[in-house]
């Protein structure tokens, strides 16, 4: 696969989901922040997809993507551990993903809260609230 920068390369954050509209205002602010990091739309689409109960869905999401000129997608699930979602659901919807766009770099990190960085906020955030 040909390599890709950062402008041709989407980031969608996969969230569950819920039936209140208000639960995702948080996923919001994280892709928000995440765009600006990236240095606004220049530095490549950022996009939230869910699993259940809200939309876009993640093939739609990665479908928007692809459609917007991305040649490399990366799906970061924005849940805490790996439960069933993670490990039965997600490479499930990952591979419909691949099969729809097979000339697409479909990736798929890690679940955010696996990460030691994340994990070591998160611990921080604790303290500071005794």
């Amino acid at each position: 696969m040909a390599t890709t920068d950062a402008a041709n390369s989407g980031i969608v954050l996969f969230a569950h989901g819920a039936r209140d509209a208000r639960w995702a205002e948080p996923f919001e602010r994280l892709a928000d922040t995440l765009r600006s990091l990236r240095g606004g739309p220049r530095g490549g689409p950022v996009s939230l997809a869910f699993l259940e109960l809200m939309s876009p869905d993640l093939p739609t999401a990665v479908a928007a993507q692809v459609a917007s000129g991305c040649r490399a997608v990366t799906v970061v699930p924005v849940f805490f551990g790996q439960g069933g979602h993670i490990r039965q659901d997600l490479p499930v919807i990952v591979d419909q993903c691949r099969a729809a766009h097979p000339d697409i770099e479909i990736r798929c990190a890690t679940p955010v809260g696996e990460d030691e960085a994340v994990i070591a906020a998160i611990a921080q955030y604790c303290l500071r609230q005794v």
